[in-house]
């Protein structure tokens, strides 16, 4: 009930999907995500979703779902091209009231019930379901590119894709194992030891490669140096420091204070472009998020 008044729709046993504030934004005031400057995803037409939404090895102090319903485990897989479907088809009911408002052009509309761009990221950790990689070539097949945001301790998954996503990103919130273990409290061991283990294996990617790293005041903001060494480790192609936003269940964690500036986040930017030599690119000020890019 909690993640239905949030938005979500359940699809399946273990999916769901939401409509993000940008797609929102995008269709009443064609106002657009970074990502659609960036990397050209249309906001419009991103559905935002997950094939594991109480499954996680984490219980991240900045994450906006309840966490009391953390499963560390696997989910029994559903089949990938029903995730899909479910998840297109509540996605389309929950963007049905758009299709009469005055403010949204219908052909615009039109766009948006058929998603180009699958943003796996939505709460949990996706790959912790069994079939990610078969997601992810269904995805493919029906012309859908994908965004795989993972937090790096299934490094065997990752290493096991068969179909890779569009863009991977892996999210770095610590610059050392004690403010891992502070930020994420993981339910697992060696997680600190297996995000490693993933940011070693990022080289190996043929697709575009993110870093982004959840930046928390007073937290996990203070080694620009430890941070610097690790995205050399992995050499992302792009490199997204973002503040962490103050909404949802994380209030409940974290004070409104623990909130980065946007200046703060891009003087924190401008620091790791010095130590890393990534090119400071682009920035958004309403998200709070930099962009650094290795060419």
């Amino acid at each position: 009930r909690r993640f239905l008044g949030a938005g979500y729709r359940i699809v399946g046993r273990h999916s769901a999907v939401e409509v993000c504030h940008w797609t929102r934004e995008s269709l009443r005031r064609g106002r657009t995500c970074y990502k659609e400057r960036w990397y050209g995803i249309e906001s419009h037409r991103c559905m935002e979703m997950t094939p594991a939404l109480t499954w996680c090895t984490h219980t991240c102090l900045f994450c906006w779902r309840p966490l009391e319903y953390t499963v560390c485990g696997e989910p029994e897989a559903d089949d990938p091209g029903e995730i899909i479907d479910g998840c297109i088809e509540a996605r389309r009911r929950l963007l049905t009231g758009f299709k009469g408002n005055a403010e949204v052009d219908e052909g615009k509309w039109k766009e948006a019930v058929e998603p180009t761009n699958a943003a796996i990221s939505l709460a949990g950790e996706p790959t912790l379901y069994p079939r990610i990689s078969e997601l992810l070539g269904e995805f493919r097949r029906r012309g859908v590119t994908t965004f795989l945001v993972t937090n790096g301790t299934r490094p065997d998954r990752l290493q096991a894709l068969e179909t890779e996503p569009a863009s991977l990103y892996i999210s770095l919130c610590a610059p050392d194992r004690e403010t891992y273990m502070q930020v994420h409290r993981p339910l697992i061991g060696y997680g600190w030891e297996r995000l490693n283990e993933s940011l070693g294996l990022m080289r190996s990617f043929s697709c575009r490669t993110v870093i982004r790293l959840t930046l928390v005041k007073g937290l996990n903001m203070g080694d620009s140096d430890g941070y610097a060494e690790l995205i050399l480790k992995a050499e992302p192609d792009f490199v997204e420091p973002k503040g962490f936003i103050h909404v949802g269940e994380a209030r409940e964690r974290l004070p409104g204070s623990a909130m980065p500036t946007h200046q703060e986040i891009r003087e924190f930017a401008q620091r790791l472009s010095e130590l890393t030599n990534y090119r400071f690119k682009d920035q958004s000020p309403q998200s709070r998020v930099a962009l650094l890019s290795r060419k």
